[in-house]
């Protein structure tokens, strides 16, 4: 009963923290992008249990903005944004543990190890740009999912915008191939209810914060100090 009890406790969480965070956002300054578009869609694989779920939005941002943050050292503060984003919205009642192989989402503390990955890939060009975080393990996913068969992703395509002063920046969260100890030891429905819910608020709710172009300096600095964009798809 682990899975539900961690469902109940981020759903209370999740509320009050979405409250605060509203609260917050009427309180800071105008955003510098404008989310012109959000969707959302979420499958299940009967035959293996494995659930894909990916949200994505489209920013329209000029296009001197775009290009001074278009580096690997942004793509990796995005990375640590969507990370401070989950703390924060849930009060920091889940947080993100380092290590120079693994990032582990911890609710409290360590004795609750909520999912590990490992340590992130990043991928970048002139127009495009990902970060992939691998599942290890953790009490949200089960045995088959381990190990690497799932991964959670952020990536990011830059298209040229309706005039030429502004770009189009399409935004995409992703979680693949991941199989849900809520759902193989409960129930699907108890799952898309609690967890997959939560997961989509969440995210959206990140989304919608990267209007503001506020992105999170990175805790690691694999990049840091490189200002153009490298590597190939």
């Amino acid at each position: 009963m682990t899975g539900l009890w961690i469902a109940v406790a981020l759903g209370i969480t999740l509320t009050a923290g979405l409250v605060t965070n509203l609260r917050r956002a009427r309180a800071q300054r105008s955003a510098k992008a404008q989310i012109v578009e959000l969707a959302s869609s979420t499958a299940f694989d009967r035959d293996t249990g494995a659930v894909r779920s990916v949200q994505n939005a489209d920013l329209v941002i000029e296009q001197s903005a775009l290009d001074a943050i278009w580096t690997p050292t942004h793509l990796e503060r995005l990375a640590r944004t969507y990370w401070r984003f989950l703390s924060r919205v849930t009060l920091g009642l889940i947080r993100v543990r380092y290590t120079e192989s693994e990032r582990s989402v911890v609710l409290v503390g360590r004795p609750l190890k909520l999912l590990s990955f490992q340590a992130p890939e990043y991928e970048m060009s002139a127009t495009r740009g990902l970060v992939r975080w691998r599942i290890a393990r953790g009490l949200l996913v089960s045995r088959q999912g381990r190990d690497g068969r799932g991964y959670l992703q952020i990536e990011v395509c830059r298209y040229p915008g309706e005039d030429p002063s502004h770009a189009r920046l399409h935004v995409e969260v992703a979680v693949a191939n991941f199989y849900p100890s809520i759902a193989s030891r409960l129930s699907l429905r108890l799952y898309n209810a609690t967890q997959s819910r939560i997961h989509v608020i969440v995210t959206y709710g990140f989304l919608r914060s990267l209007a503001r172009l506020d992105l999170a300096e990175s805790r690691v600095g694999r990049y840091r100090g490189e200002e153009s964009a490298s590597g190939s798809d």
